[in-house]
């Protein structure tokens, strides 16, 4: 306001300079301070700031592999480790599907059974299938759309068709064919669900006798695949020192890759073979 007052005070200009003066004074009264862009920005709109997402447990389990496998046998090392951990954790979580496909096919054949016999004491088809609250859980996500949409008049093959999906799906789309036939033909539903309860129950069972005679074949395969690891220490207790050739000059390296390769198609070729022998 000392600006202000100035100008008021000093001798009026020729002509029309006065006001022009006193508009410049009050503009450099009004120039913002050093934090006013701060403030202004506090007025508009907040920009929200994006959280970084920590990262996920399997990132970190792969660097802390790359980093075990770098200290032993340098970059290669690094490379190998974390290509033999990605095909471990594929091979783990292929053999939770096929678990899971197990125990699908299991509660899948208990509702059906149970949905069969409640058909032919009498029970209407939408009643037999709202009881799938008794069910397991798997077969109990696969049967609900159906109930739901037997409850509200639609149709309940394109419901399962719509939920048939995970490792149950092939079997879902037998059950949604056979209910399709029964409500465009007129065909006795109770006697086409016995007939995928037999033929399910006989592949669990089938593949259940396959997987316990497989089950020699396939700890000789795991044998074999931690043969080379178990050599290298024991080539190391030895005082051989296999990592001190396999992290110096180039064909140390070149060998390495070379070996991880090979162990890792060997086992991913075994447990194809033994994958093929189980019933789908």
């Amino acid at each position: 306001m000392g600006v202000v007052h100035a100008v008021l005070s000093a001798p009026a200009p020729s002509g029309g300079a006065a006001p022009v003066l006193l508009l410049l004074a009050c503009a450099v009264t009004g120039l913002p301070g050093p934090g006013a862009g701060r403030r202004l920005r506090g007025l508009g709109p907040g920009r929200t700031r994006r959280a970084r997402a920590p990262l996920p447990p399997v990132a970190c389990g792969y660097v802390l592999v790359a980093l075990a496998g770098a200290f032993l046998l340098g970059p290669a090392g690094a490379a190998c480790a974390t290509g033999a951990a990605w095909f471990g954790r594929r091979r783990w979580a292929a053999r939770r599907r096929a678990d899971r496909a197990v125990a699908a096919a299991g509660e899948l054949a208990d509702a059906l059974a149970r949905i069969a016999d409640e058909i032919r004491t009498g029970a209407h088809p939408a009643a037999a299938l709202a009881g799938c609250e008794h069910d397991g859980p798997l077969a109990r996500s696969v049967l609900r759309p159906a109930a739901v949409a037997a409850r509200i008049g639609e149709r309940v093959p394109d419901a399962l068709r719509r939920a048939a999906s995970g490792p149950a799906s092939r079997d879902v789309e037998r059950i949604a064919a056979a209910w399709e036939l029964a409500d465009r033909h007129g065909a006795p539903l109770a006697g086409l669900l016995t007939h995928l309860l037999g033929d399910l129950r006989w592949r669990i069972a089938h593949g259940s006798r396959v997987r316990a005679q497989l089950a020699g074949p396939r700890a000789t395969a795991t044998v074999l695949t931690a043969l080379p690891l178990a050599g290298a220490g024991l080539g190391q207790l030895m005082g051989i020192a296999p990592l001190t050739v396999l992290r110096t000059g180039w064909h140390g390296p070149a060998l390495l890759v070379l070996g991880v390769l090979l162990t890792i198609s060997g086992a991913a070729w075994s447990d194809r073979i033994l994958r093929a022998a189980v019933p789908s």
